[in-house]
């Protein structure tokens, strides 16, 4: 049986891969951090999917938590086939307005869990010669938004990130990609007016915005793709850019 660990699981896009991983027979590790109560709700979805899981609330752009978690789970499960780095958080606004605190805060979010995640778990998965590596990035990592540079440079970096340990990785059997996500309806979008809404869906060429189980589905089909698909950053946005 495989494990699947997914950072940022408590709602939205982690949700539903942990629900869709679930349900095709995975050990689920999932972590939450300010939404525990979700966290909770997630825990008994999968408990009827008959899943076994694990979870873990905490900060994942703290390094020290995230040896906990990976320490805990590898003594628990013993391997940690899949990793999926989804949390990360938004912040709209004008570069000048953005507090030193909010740009660190951000990027230790979108960014440096990332490198803790796999720092930690690499060791284990290069002593097996396998594991897959999926990170969740975004279209503005690509080609960059307006009053969003803090989240389209962080989404760049783990990109860059992406292709790079990518090449590390591979005489040791690991692949490592990322999904560039465009618009998905998700909490993250939740702040837009019904008109700004209905504007943007009328630039997507599908028509409207992805869902979270269509990413999901997305994310597991990446995590067992071919053994020579690695250090890819594949796009999911509804032939939006």
């Amino acid at each position: 049986m495989k494990t699947v660990l997914i950072t940022g699981s408590s709602r939205g896009i982690g949700r539903a891969t942990a629900l869709n991983f679930a349900a095709h027979g995975y050990r689920v590790i999932l972590n939450g951090f300010q939404h525990s109560d979700a966290l909770g709700t997630l825990e008994q979805e999968i408990t009827a999917l008959g899943a076994t899981f694990l979870s873990f609330i905490g900060d994942v752009g703290s390094y020290t938590f995230c040896k906990h978690m990976i320490k805990e789970a590898l003594t628990r499960f013993g391997s940690i086939d899949v990793l999926v780095n989804n949390a990360g958080i938004s912040h709209i606004g004008l570069l000048q307005d953005m507090t030193p605190e909010q740009w660190n805060r951000l990027l230790q979010t979108n960014l440096t869990s990332i490198y803790n995640c796999c720092s930690l778990l690499l060791p284990s998965m290069i002593r097996a010669q396998k594991g897959s590596i999926v990170n969740v990035s975004s279209v503005w990592g690509i080609c960059g938004a307006s009053c969003e540079v803090a989240y389209s440079a962080s989404k760049g970096a783990v990109n860059a990130f992406t292709k790079a340990l990518a090449k590390e990785t591979a005489p040791s059997g690991i692949r490592v990609n990322a999904i560039a996500c465009g618009a998905i309806d998700t909490d993250m979008n939740h702040f837009l007016e019904p008109e700004e809404r209905q504007a943007l869906m009328e630039e997507i060429p599908a028509g409207r915005l992805g869902t979270p189980t269509e990413v999901a589905t997305f994310i597991r089909s990446i995590a067992e793709g071919p053994a020579y698909l690695t250090g890819q950053v594949l796009t999911i946005d509804g032939g939006w850019i």
